[in-house]
């Protein structure tokens, strides 16, 4: 398939962590992911009381409005800055303890208990860290890693899923050739083939 330019492209931590400190989040909607609220069937399946991932979570409002259903929501994200917005944003109590597997790592937790935000690389994740999910929300991870990186971040998400689970994936199509990204472009043929 044609990437155009973009297979080569790396996006650093750095370069996240500055979008965040500059407020240049494009990608952050305040009033939630349209197609969560249409697929959100989908994502429970007739299911309550599950465990969702929220991948390269940001301050995503998502997060809070499916805790508030009684859902139980883990996130990870690099920049402590969204981690910290996403809870003084919802007036949410939260306490905040390291991640003694992980070294530098933090977790954030809503005092209710239903929202966790691990603050540090996705790749530092694991099954044994964070257990396995019910449902995934991939609204801009798989977009937002660098093309060079898909296969390891699609091992890492089928090794965090139950067997039943419902993953709901957002890309994005465009012609590779005139924007470098992020987000890039993932055509539908790499979906499958990084996810089966």
């Amino acid at each position: 398939s044609d990437v155009g330019s973009q297979k080569e492209r790396v996006v650093t931590e750095e370069e996240w962590l500055q979008k965040w400190e500059m407020g240049n989040i494009g990608f952050h909607k305040e009033e939630g992911h349209p197609l969560l609220r249409k697929y959100l069937d989908v994502l429970l399946n007739g299911r309550s009381g599950l465990r969702i991932f929220f991948p390269l979570c940001g301050k995503a409002v998502e997060m809070k409005w499916l805790a508030d259903m009684g859902h139980s929501v883990v996130g990870v994200e690099v920049s402590e800055q969204a981690v910290k917005e996403f809870f003084s944003e919802h007036s949410l109590p939260y306490c905040e303890e390291p991640v003694s597997e992980i070294s530098g790592a933090k977790m954030f937790q809503s005092t209710s208990g239903n929202i966790s935000l691990y603050c540090c690389s996705i790749y530092d994740l694991s099954s044994l860290i964070v257990g396995k999910f019910d449902g995934v929300w991939d609204r801009g991870a798989l977009v937002a890693v660098n093309p060079c990186d898909r296969q390891r971040y699609a091992s890492l998400m089928i090794n965090l899923v139950e067997k039943n689970s419902s993953y709901l994936l957002v890309t994005v199509s465009y012609d590779p050739n005139k924007h470098k990204g992020p987000p890039f472009y993932v055509p539908e043929s790499e979906v499958k083939s990084l996810f089966g």
